[in-house]
């Protein structure tokens, strides 16, 4: 996990918790981010409540990879696959 979150550059740091390949780091690194934005329009984006999107992005949660997708969605990102040997 990376170790401070930088507001400027939220990408890098999401792409550090998946450099991690820890789902807890991953749901950890987004909630953090998400945070930052407005959750409660985060949440209807999404499709999920706001109190269980925080306990799916806490680290400690086991969110479904779908809400995973929706939130990067949702936070203007995309994931993008790319080969393990680079």
């Amino acid at each position: 996990m990376p170790e401070r979150f930088d507001v400027d550059n939220p990408d890098s740091y999401i792409a550090a918790a998946f450099a991690t390949d820890d789902p807890a780091s991953i749901a950890r690194a987004l909630g953090e981010v998400a945070r930052t934005r407005n959750m409660s329009k985060l949440a209807k984006d999404v499709g999920m409540n706001r109190s269980a999107l925080y306990r799916a992005l806490s680290g400690d949660g086991n969110p479904e990879f779908a809400t995973i997708l929706k939130v990067v969605r949702a936070l203007g990102l995309k994931l993008t696959p790319i080969s393990a040997a680079n």
